[in-house]
């Protein structure tokens, strides 16, 4: 669930802080106050596409943070699986600085990659503007929804045909790549000259490390012996036993320097320890410079490897293994071909088995999802839809099962269904993502969802239909819905204000939770516009009032 958003100097919103809850949590404002900007930040630090032009003007740079709260041992092992740990009171931070030449990301204090946060948002929040509602058009987003709603049996089945199929592939491949004897034999040189090559350069780890303090301290030979001895020089002419003694004599008749004397008999210890070790290190010192030419070639030898393989000493190592594992497998080939051949027929055999339980039990759940799909349509204002899943099967096996799926629709009575990708209106795929998302809220592991523009092109009774069925969503994930219909606000457990505001040179936008009058008055702002009469203001009264009672009785 996202708990904290905090923007500085990202486009118009020049300092923002928000706790977002549990619920339905609506935002609303004037048209150009910036309520899609608060989206667009949200996206721009879990990876999306943002650059300078989306600092504020003036400032140096932009800074989004995002704070999460992880719950659940599945959520955080997939987290866990992309290299990302929460806190151990399941707290994630990620943010994003934008400066004029770059960005960077990070999550709980860790630089990442934009691509490691993209993966990370797929996981923890759901963004639907209307591109995202484009979605829709692609069939794989269909299987995807329709298995969310088959219960746990098909997810059981799905994991053990997932890691059949992979083995699968691999075996495929293995063989694929055996069977050209022109290019096993090529591959087979190959990896014989890199295993030749490593294993006569004789690799150690730490080897390049200590080659290279030794070949610089070798090659500043001279300097290191100059620096010594002038030391050396400097200590003795020091004289400290000669001020030891001019002391030492005075303590008859001043034994408050006792102290002092002892100090100095210190020092004098320190003074000759320090002698010895110069002198023992001037000793030591000398260029070699056959050793200094044997080293240089050395190192030379070990980065020429580093540089072909793209890999540090332990790295080669590794591949050394690696490339010898590969040739054992090439070379003996021809005697596991036949095995490989009986593993690779007895896996297709099963997942072709597992493949046919998938598809039975997707179109065992394809008639209730239908059946809910059509519901949720009828009350978001269609009441002639006709919704239906259409399954294909594939000619070959593929990471899914055999199947494909595509939603049909046909939202007026006497046309025929057709594909979805064939509705042209935003509005009316907003409402059938919203009918879907209601459908899936229990299933789906998303705890967090936003809606932009989801109420385009709808008012009325649609619009009040989309709000409850927001709030039933928000019963079971958070919800953040951008809106300007009353409607939608009327419903929001927690209301957030963008307001946009200027001291006649700068513009910046303000944003606040509102509660009691202010949420009335927003909701005259929506339903009057810019002219609110106590008439209006009655009218938002009578709207949260009865908003208020829906939310009860839903309870």
């Amino acid at each position: 669930m996202l708990l904290e958003l905090h923007i500085r100097n990202f486009a118009l919103i020049e300092q923002a802080d928000l706790e977002f809850r549990e619920g339905l949590n609506v935002l609303s404002g004037e048209t150009g106050a910036g309520k899609s900007i608060l989206i667009d930040s949200i996206a721009a630090a879990l990876g999306g596409k943002s650059g300078r032009e989306a600092i504020r003007t003036g400032a140096d740079a932009a800074y989004i943070e995002l704070v999460f709260k992880i719950s659940g041992a599945e959520k955080r092992e997939r987290l866990l699986q992309l290299g990302v740990e929460p806190e151990s009171d399941g707290v994630l931070i990620v943010s994003r600085k934008i400066t004029a030449d770059r960005s960077t990301f990070r999550i709980n204090d860790r630089t990442v990659t934009a691509g490691l946060l993209r993966r990370l948002a797929a996981l923890v929040i759901d963004i639907h503007g209307q591109h995202e509602v484009q979605t829709l058009f692609d069939p794989e987003i269909h299987l995807r929804f329709l298995d969310l709603t088959a219960g746990d049996a098909l997810q059981e089945i799905k994991a053990s045909y997932g890691s059949l199929y992979r083995r699968y592939q691999q075996l495929r491949d293995r063989l694929k790549q055996g069977e050209d004897d022109a290019l096993r034999a090529r591959e087979m040189e190959l990896l014989r000259y890199e295993i030749q090559e490593i294993e006569e350069a004789r690799l150690e780890e730490g080897e390049e490390e200590r080659l290279q303090t030794e070949y610089t301290r070798g090659h500043n030979a001279e300097r290191i012996r100059q620096a010594l001895s002038e030391a050396g020089e400097s200590l003795e002419e020091g004289s400290v036993s000669r001020a030891l003694r001019r002391v030492s004599e005075t303590l008859p008749y001043a034994p408050d320097l006792q102290d002092l004397a002892k100090q100095l008999i210190e020092l004098e210890s320190l003074t000759d320890d320090a002698l010895r070790e110069i002198r023992g290190h001037l000793d030591d010192t000398e260029c070699d410079e056959e050793r200094l030419a044997h080293i240089a070639e050395r190192l030379d030898q070990i980065r020429r490897l580093q540089d072909k393989y793209r890999e540090d000493v332990p790295g080669i190592l590794r591949l050394l293994s690696e490339k010898k594992e590969r040739l054992e497998s090439l070379e003996d080939f021809e005697t596991n071909r036949e095995a490989l051949q009986n593993e690779e027929a007895a896996l297709c055999t099963a997942l072709q088995s597992k493949a046919e339980q998938i598809s039975s039990l997707r179109r065992e759940s394809a008639g209730s999802l239908e059946e809910r799909v059509i519901r949720e349509l009828r009350g978001l204002n269609f009441p002639e839809a006709v919704f239906s899943v259409v399954f294909r099967k594939g000619a070959v096996l593929s990471e899914q099962g055999i199947d494909t799926a595509e939603f049909y629709i046909s939202t007026n009575r006497g046309e025929p269904v057709k594909p979805l990708r064939a509705v042209a209106s935003g509005g009316e795929l907003s409402r059938i993502m919203l009918a879907l998302k209601t459908v899936l809220a229990a299933q789906d592991q998303m705890e967090s969802l936003i809606f932009d523009e989801i109420d385009t092109g709808i008012s009325g009774r649609t619009a009040q239909a989309v709000s409850q069925r927001l709030y039933r969503i928000g019963a079971a994930r958070q919800v953040l819905c951008i809106t300007h219909l009353p409607q939608i606000a009327a419903m929001a457990d927690h209301h957030y204000l963008l307001e946009k505001e200027s001291d006649g040179t700068r513009t910046r936008t303000r944003i606040r939770e509102i509660s009691g009058e202010e949420i009335v008055g927003e909701l005259g702002r929506l339903i009057g516009g810019s002219v609110i009469t106590e008439g209006v203001l009655e009218t938002a009264r009578e709207m949260k009032r009865l908003a208020d009672e829906l939310k009860e009785a839903g309870r």
